[in-house]
């Protein structure tokens, strides 16, 4: 599926909630066909942006292609801008840039009318997410979790989940936008760039290569047809119904999946949403994880006002949900069976604490006056040693210090211009390859994180 439809079924999805982006215009709005026109089109021009960036050899090429014709736009085109962050937001999301991928597209999380009151006020005990989702998911035959695209922080708990929901009987894991022609990922046992098109993001990759390890069927279910709306979220439906439960009808199955494809209820881009779809072919009522909604934004009047509360009264420091002693979830809006509280994470070196993934990661310091040998910018990768040199990296820095006058992308410079930083890893042998902008290796260096 091409990125546009990718991007126009979130945009229906964002033009339905109430979310904001920059600043009214003095004109009169355009009339939603005239703002739909503008959007396709805008969609379309970033399809040929990234097309051309992904001509170019070695991801750092690509993402520098992606920043340089941010600045080229119009800052006053607001449907190019819109679309095109929400592009750049991925690709900062792949070189390891996690501040700037979520402050380049913000959606900001306001209340809806029928958001449910506060968990702080009524019958609800907080409690760690870690534990209270796999103890709900008992009853269950599908357990589905939804992330943001561009804020990997949503893929964190899930990768922590895993081994919890594979101990409960889960055999079958989904993930969206995994390509179904990579047929060798099980024996491989990691994704390469070519197996999907979020995977290419470390976090990502690292949740498929845990699937994996853990001994899940790891199923592609995106649909490798022309369509957006109703259409794909059927399609996607009847991926999981032929390519798990028609195969194996005592499958316990795990979805990761974007946004809203997960709610239960309701209208969903002129139709039903994926997992509508999937409850009407296969009659499970999957328990849905929502993560999207309650997460730090780059400003806290982003946030969302139940989030805010909470956080200021409980202080957690891993992700929380809120449950009834008699077991009954919390979930903020309707259509799903548990919201997700992810507490703000600090930032050392640049970096954002979650990496650490619970603890499961360890931070290793990077020196790129050494690494990169004073050539910047410099894409520094650490991949595991029993795989590939093509391989998606478990984790990657890009150092990029500001020269002299400053250009205009500095505002959206990486790790704000340090040159040391740290990636965070598990226990373990790793090969270190640092690379310039026409992708050449600067250095390699094989380390090993210790166990703690």
């Amino acid at each position: 599926m091409s990125s546009r439809l990718r991007f126009l079924a979130l945009a229906a999805l964002l033009l339905g909630s109430g979310a904001a982006f920059g600043q009214a215009r003095p004109e009169p709005p355009p009339t939603p066909e005239q703002w739909r026109a503008a959007q396709l089109a805008a969609a379309a021009q970033a399809d040929r942006i990234m097309r051309a960036a992904a001509a170019r050899k070695g991801l750092l090429a690509q993402y520098m292609a992606m920043v340089d014709a941010l600045y080229a736009s119009d800052p006053a085109d607001r449907a190019f801008q819109l679309v095109f962050t929400q592009y750049l937001g991925w690709y900062q999301s792949f070189v390891g840039d996690y501040p700037n991928a979520q402050a380049s597209f913000v959606v900001q999380d306001v209340a809806l009318p029928d958001d449910a009151p506060s968990p702080l006020s009524g019958p609800y005990e907080a409690r760690p997410a870690l534990e209270a989702i796999p103890a709900l998911a008992r009853g269950y035959r599908a357990v589905f979790l939804n992330e943001a695209h561009h804020v990997p922080l949503t893929r964190s708990l899930t990768v922590q989940l895993l081994a919890r929901l594979r101990r409960e009987g889960f055999d079958y894991f989904a993930v969206e936008t995994l390509y179904a022609d990579d047929t060798a990922l099980a024996a491989r046992g990691y994704p390469v760039e070519a197996s999907g098109f979020y995977t290419r993001e470390p976090v990502y990759a690292e949740m498929v290569r845990t699937a994996l390890k853990l001994g899940f069927k790891v199923v592609a279910y995106e649909s490798d047809t022309a369509g957006s709306g109703d259409a794909r979220e059927r399609a996607q439906a009847e991926h999981l119904y032929e390519r798990v439960f028609r195969r194996d009808p005592q499958a316990k199955l795990v979805v990761n999946a974007g946004y809203a494809h997960i709610v239960e209820q309701g209208a969903y881009l002129g139709g039903l949403s994926m997992a509508q779809h999937f409850r009407r072919l296969t009659g499970i009522d999957p328990l849905t994880v929502e993560q999207t909604a309650l997460i730090p934004h780059p400003l806290a009047a982003q946030d969302h006002p139940i989030y805010q509360a909470a956080m200021q009264r409980l202080h957690p420091d891993a992700p929380i949900v809120f449950v009834q002693p008699s077991g009954r979830a919390w979930s903020l809006r309707p259509g799903y069976d548990v919201s997700v509280f992810f507490p703000p994470a600090p930032l050392r070196a640049g970096r954002p604490a979650w990496l650490a993934l619970g603890g499961l990661r360890k931070p290793f310091a990077v020196d790129s006056r050494t690494a990169c040998l004073r050539t910047w910018p410099c894409l520094v990768e650490a991949r595991y040693a029993a795989e590939g040199e093509d391989a998606v990296p478990a984790d990657r820095l890009l150092f990029d210090p500001p020269p002299q006058p400053l250009p205009r992308r500095d505002r959206v410079r990486p790790l704000d211009g340090a040159t040391t930083a740290a990636l965070y890893l598990r226990p373990g042998r790793y090969r270190l390859r640092a690379t310039d902008l026409r992708n050449h290796i600067l250095s390699r260096q094989d380390i090993e994180i210790p166990a703690p």
